[in-house]
């Protein structure tokens, strides 16, 4: 298989994928359903369960005085709360454009056409709910110079002697919220109840096809379970497959986006059921659990942690185990983990992710020169014998069938393998299409330039259609480069077109992948010229 093939193949490759993907990828809208009465099951002995008879929307608050809202803030997150839920969340870090003066990415959001809330809900056994007020006179608590954490505490009674202090901790740079319950039965009776630790949402509007890069992204729920590890829905799927009724404990349950995620991950031996909600056009994922029973002045204590924010690998992995596996990189996930890290170490080195990208084609190169080598060593004595190879299909004529044994007969005899090529290149095709979904989901590289002015966002095509266009010109450039032996007429004006057809392809590509590609194809025909000038001195010394 020559280098020309080779392109054809990377095409034919390409577009099936992405035609496969955008044919199972159902469209972004949202759907009517009532939302599944949530219970509790399979709890210590020593916590009986509670059974959940009455509905989450009809559940009725205790005392219930208007919710008073308190802002959180660190240096990269920005968070109204009520003690109930968080309800609004900004990302200091992200603007939502490059545009300066940008706003920073809102991700939790109280406007109803874009609701999305993170709700951590008491209830007794009769489904009331508790009411929440801060603990103290300040309505907003910014982390001040020197300081590594800020907190903020809320109280909630029943009025017959329960009380629960919740108090949230932010630490400094940190997008995991710390949530922290102490419950305590005051009173003079048994108190019975759960938490529930829910995410709701009305789905964004996304648009589908594969030249907007997040329709391959997951817009949805995901949940993880020791057992199960890594589960998913999309919006407006969730009850294709069945409602979810699982006992879990030691997992966390998400609803993902493009680039950010809100995960609930729940203290890790408290078991939770985890449930899939929808409601009209609110979809909701939550952990209920643990239900438990409290004699007059006993105290609990529950944790838990809420990631409001990017989709950062590393940061990820270590708030909770599976936890990174949000970083949705679907089949190439086991390609895409160490490309998406080897590619921050480059960034390391370079300061920016558009040379990173070129480093890592160098070094892809350099890891596959040996089977590079020999594929050039076969195209040069392909060569050679080009001249006999056209006497054979002078002589056979329109025989085609003869023509390709007396072929296939000359590169046994002469020692050729045609199809030297195809190993670097079914190598290469797993690695340049993980790293399409490193650069759907690698936050680090959203508005990353590579050169300002041209190239001012790697993940978003190239507006000026340089890089496709150079990448022509480098497959026309390769293609005289290549003896295109036993081509029919019609074979050879497809591979005289692929150029122009993988231009206009690439025109809609993000630019750091058409970067790999140019990259890739350029070094490629240096290497070419290189070994078949070398190789072709090889070849015409005497045997």
């Amino acid at each position: 298989m020559n280098q020309t093939r080779t392109f054809l193949l990377a095409a034919w490759l390409m577009v099936a994928l992405l035609l496969w993907r955008e044919w199972n990828t159902p469209p972004q809208e949202t759907a009517a359903a009532a939302v599944p009465a949530a219970t509790s099951t399979g709890t210590p002995a020593a916590v009986p369960a509670i059974p959940a008879t009455t509905p989450v929307a009809a559940a009725a608050s205790v005392a219930a005085p208007a919710p008073v809202r308190v802002q959180l803030r660190n240096d990269v997150l920005a968070l109204v709360l009520d003690g109930r839920a968080v309800t609004h969340a900004e990302l200091l870090k992200y603007p939502q454009s490059r545009d300066p003066g940008s706003p920073p990415v809102v991700l939790l959001d109280a406007d109803p056409a874009r609701f999305f809330a993170a709700e951590a809900i008491w209830r007794d056994a009769q489904g009331r709910e508790l009411a929440w007020q801060p603990q103290g006179q300040s309505r907003e608590y910014v982390l001040g110079a020197g300081q590594m954490r800020v907190q903020v505490v809320f109280q909630a009674t029943d009025g017959n002697g329960l009380r629960v202090q919740r108090t949230f901790t932010l630490k400094r740079g940190s997008y995991a919220l710390q949530v922290h319950d102490e419950v305590l039965n005051a009173g003079t009776t048994n108190w019975s109840g759960d938490i529930e630790r829910r995410l709701e949402r009305v789905p964004p509007q996304v648009k589908s096809g594969f030249t907007n890069p997040e329709s391959f992204s997951l817009n949805g729920a995901a949940w993880y379970s020791p057992q199960d590890k890594y589960k998913k829905r999309k919006y407006p799927d969730f009850s294709k497959d069945g409602p979810l009724n699982q006992q879990v404990t030691g997992g966390w349950v998400a609803l993902s986006q493009h680039y950010f995620l809100a995960a609930w991950v729940p203290q890790p031996d408290q078991p939770a059921l985890f449930t899939l909600g929808e409601k009209g056009s609110l979809y909701s994922i939550s952990a209920r659990g643990p239900a438990i029973t409290l004699a007059p002045g006993q105290r609990f204590v529950s944790d838990a942690t809420l990631w409001v924010g990017p989709k950062l690998a590393d940061k990820l992995d270590a708030t909770a185990p599976g936890l990174g596996l949000a970083m949705d990189y679907g089949i190439f996930t086991a390609l895409s983990k160490p490309i998406h890290w080897l590619l921050t170490q480059l960034h390391k080195l370079t300061g920016n992710w558009g040379w990173a990208i070129v480093l890592l084609v160098v070094l892809i190169k350099l890891a596959l020169y040996p089977l590079s080598a020999a594929q050039y060593r076969s195209m040069a004595k392909m060569r050679k014998f080009q001249p006999r190879i056209e006497q054979l299909k002078e002589r056979y004529g329109d025989d085609k069938q003869k023509f390709q044994m007396a072929m296939l007969d000359l590169y046994k005899k002469e020692k050729i393998n045609p199809a030297g090529g195809c190993l670097p290149v079914l190598i290469q095709m797993p690695v340049f299409l993980a790293l399409y979904y490193v650069l759907l989901e690698a936050v680090e590289l959203r508005q990353a330039p590579w050169i300002v002015g041209w190239i001012n966002d790697l993940t978003a095509r190239d507006p000026y259609f340089v890089l496709p266009l150079l990448n022509a010109a480098i497959m026309f450039l390769t293609q005289r480069m290549t003896p295109m032996v036993g081509m029919d007429p019609m074979q050879k004006k497809m591979m005289q077109l692929m150029p122009l057809v993988m231009a206009v392809m690439f025109a809609f590509f993000p630019a750091g992948l058409v970067l790999y590609w140019v990259t890739n194809g350029a070094l490629g025909m240096l290497q070419q010229w290189w070994n078949t000038k070398r190789f072709a001195d090889e070849t015409t010394k005497p045997a």
